[in-house]
């Protein structure tokens, strides 16, 4: 193909808006909404917790009140309605299949065609009269604003990274910040993702630990208790203090330390210390590196290249530490 020849995407033809209008949504936050939110966090009925996309309003838009797009992620939609209390505004829910802003768009859920598709398919452009369109900042990455101008003649804003910011972004008339424009990622940030990381591999490890334990391996279920926690718990609580700059050398320390004083306390030899430690803090590190996904320390290509060069050495340390404690049992 010529150089100068443009690759050319061709939207569907767009969609009959809705026959009833534009879907309701309120500000209100009910007692419900956190019940339903909290379990999510824990993952319970985790990849059910969405909304359906389309357009909402919110209080009483008309042609000029601003248009917000986000996730249907429940999560990300409530986190959007809820701090837009007091404010007419039309809500432009994309189809991400369930996952918030910031990893859709990483994945290209929450992106340029979606958000073409949907502005074209919902017929926004013939409620409202101004031709803007605020996104959340951390949907930028798959977002291409010049195609979505040149697609919709919508042209794409930037609102804040935190949603809790929107009304002192509407306050100085569509202005953010430097200080909204930081993504921060504190302690209470890391440990609100913490929960869904217990649970899932709990399912697998705590069942582990407890035949162990009924075996009399008293001190490998510990262990592997310890694994559990120390990758999903210990490494968002720790993740700026732990050694390394990777994921899995950082989690691999936060095994070590457990399986330390886990076979202090069971009083284990050197021999067997160094093998178990080879064993979970190897499981630890596995644990650990799923969390790069959650956290704003790594791309998509960081992630994938860590990958491909921790686990074939988490499985080489595992496979060590197990020919540890066999030549020891039977030689």
């Amino acid at each position: 193909m010529p150089q100068h020849v443009q690759k050319i995407i061709i939207l569907p033809a767009r969609k009959s808006a809705p026959a009833g209008g534009p879907e309701r949504a309120s500000a209100d936050y009910t007692a419900a909404d956190r019940l339903a939110a909290w379990k999510a966090r824990w993952g319970i009925n985790r990849m059910a917790y969405r909304v359906n996309p389309g357009l909402y309003a919110l209080g009483s838009p008309g042609s000029e009140s601003p248009v917000f797009a986000t996730a249907n992620y429940k999560l990300s939609f409530d986190a959007l309605r809820r701090n837009l209390k007091g404010v007419n505004a039309w809500l432009l829910v994309l189809d991400t299949k369930g996952i918030n802003v910031w990893c859709a768009a990483g994945k290209g859920a929450f992106g340029t065609l979606e958000l073409t598709r949907s502005i074209r398919e919902t017929g926004l452009e013939e409620l409202v009269s101004r031709r803007d369109i605020v996104l959340p900042q951390l949907g930028a990455p798959g977002v291409s604003a010049h195609k979505v101008k040149a697609y919709t003649g919508f042209s794409v804003v930037y609102g804040p990274v935190r949603a809790e910011d929107l009304p002192e972004y509407l306050r100085l008339g569509g202005k953010a910040t430097p200080g909204m424009r930081r993504v921060r990622f504190n302690f209470l940030d890391r440990m609100i993702l913490a929960p869904v990381q217990l649970v899932y591999y709990g399912k697998y490890f705590l069942p582990v630990s407890l035949l162990l334990y009924f075996f009399g391996f008293k001190t490998d279920a510990a262990l592997t208790a310890g694994a559990l926690l120390a990758g999903t718990v210990l490494v968002p609580a720790l993740l700026p203090w732990l050694p390394g700059r990777s994921f899995a050398v950082k989690s691999a320390a936060a095994g070590l330390l457990v399986a330390a004083l886990v076979s202090y306390a069971g009083g284990l030899a050197l021999y067997q210390f160094g093998a178990r430690a080879l064993i979970y803090a190897a499981a630890a590190s596995y644990l650990g590196l799923d969390f790069t996904g959650a956290s704003t320390y790594t791309s998509l290509s960081g992630v994938k290249k860590e990958m491909r060069l921790a686990m074939p050495a988490q499985a080489l340390a595992a496979l060590a530490g197990l020919l540890m404690l066999l030549v020891k049992r039977y030689l």
